[in-house]
């Protein structure tokens, strides 16, 4: 018999959870305080990245932080501020940056993008949809320098030791691969593993798919209060109306820390905004490729190449910082001679706010708290890659069967000390 489940949070992770539960029969309400119609879920690069198999607390990148702390322009920032939830994560992150702990949570991080790759195309050619864009072309990591790119070589050895299909390209390699493009670079690691999308297409289609199934979608609701009982949520109230529910799934992103609290759960998370520039005139690229001194992305996608990038730990807030959409075209201009990012393309920015855990890993897992709650979140730069993986694991949650893989070190009560 179907259950009554609500889930809060509208992105990719929420949407996913709603079309595998829907699919087992289960009567689905998500709620989310915005229109849907932007943040993380829209404006990422749309990569789906089993190569992607370091987190991002990883040795060095706290004092990466510290030395780009005064620099706005940098790739990686953290806004000095005087907070106690981030300066705890912060503390945690720097527990979780170690060789150690990188080094178990790889083969996780590979299978667990592995299993969402194949559901991507799985949901393809479901048909539910209809048509989206969905390409594997791989991933080129283009690199300017011999030490960049001996570091992702390094990177490369292990992919192949896990069974990662990935090549090394000279610069000759790089033409004939992206033959219509003249690109400064002195080589490529190419992660043939990869896939990539559009995301805003594929998010309106799923939205649609689900309304068609039935999910009652909830637009510009904030849940203000949760009641509960015995172990377990009764109602919830937003600013429209009151809930019940039979499971609940906190799915809301950078913002489900705050929701967390409302029953005094502690979850570290802490938003990293990245932007993204949209550029509709034709470029020539075909690949999608990450510029590793610039740490950009650049993916071709349905009608415009997106240029992405920046980790910027400032707080929930959707503020533009001009100087780090300069900087992103900027970069850009550097690797793709003749690139022209206007005025007009750069004034269009938008950004979003990933949720990131102190080691780099996501929450997913039930509540031994609350009986009847899931949680689903801080996948950091991995939440597009991991939607549909997570959506299939909280559907095997809620239904009490076996999951997909062994989730034990993504549970939302881990310990980071």
């Amino acid at each position: 018999m179907g259950k009554r489940i609500v889930i809060i949070g509208g992105g990719i992770i929420g949407l996913c959870s709603a079309y595998y539960l829907q699919k087992e029969g289960h009567e689905v309400k998500i709620l989310d305080k915005s229109n849907m119609n932007a943040g993380a879920s829209y404006v990422n690069a749309g990569y789906i990245t089993p190569s992607h198999i370091i987190p991002l607390a990883s040795p060095g990148m706290i004092s990466k932080g510290i030395r780009y702390m005064f620099n706005a322009r940098s790739p990686f920032y953290m806004k000095p501020r005087l907070d106690l939830d981030f300066l705890k994560w912060a503390w945690y992150f720097k527990k979780s940056s170690t060789k150690e702990k990188v080094e178990k949570a790889i083969p996780l991080i590979k299978d667990i993008n592995i299993l969402s790759r194949e559901l991507f195309h799985d949901i393809k050619s479901s048909g539910d949809l209809g048509i989206f864009h969905l390409e594997r072309k791989g991933l080129l990591m283009l690199y300017q320098t011999h030490a960049e790119g001996d570091h992702e070589l390094e990177i490369a050895e292990k992919a192949k030791f896990l069974g990662l299909e990935v090549n090394h390209l000279d610069k000759q390699g790089i033409k004939k691969i992206e033959p219509n493009v003249s690109i400064n670079a002195v080589g490529a690691v190419h992660y043939e593993c990869d896939g990539h999308t559009t995301p805003n297409e594929f998010m309106e289609k799923m939205i649609d798919h689900l309304l068609r199934k039935g999910v009652r979608i909830c637009k510009n609701e904030e849940v203000i209060a949760i009641s509960s009982s015995d172990q377990k949520i009764d109602s919830l109230q937003t600013n429209l109306g009151n809930y019940r529910a039979d499971e609940v799934v906190f799915a809301a992103g950078s913002w489900t820390s705050s929701l967390a609290k409302k029953l005094q759960i502690s979850l570290p998370i802490e938003a990293g905004k990245g932007y993204r520039i949209n550029v509709q005139e034709p470029t020539g690229i075909t690949m999608p490729a990450i510029l590793m001194e610039a740490k950009v992305a650049v993916t071709p996608m349905t009608g415009f190449t997106r240029f992405a990038g920046t980790m910027e730990f400032s707080g929930i807030n959707n503020t533009i910082r001009r100087e780090r959409v300069d900087t992103i075209a900027e970069n850009a201009s550097k690797f793709y001679e003749g690139l022209e990012i206007t005025n007009d393309n750069k004034a269009e920015a938008a950004c979003g706010l990933r949720p990131v855990t102190p080691d780099g890993l996501p929450y997913i897992g039930k509540s031994s708290n609350y009986k009847n709650l899931v949680i689903a979140t801080g996948h950091a730069m991995m939440g597009w890659s991991l939607g549909p993986i997570t959506g299939k694991l909280v559907t095997q949650l809620i239904s009490n069967s076996k999951t997909e893989l062994d989730i034990g070190a993504l549970s939302p009560e881990r310990k980071f000390i």
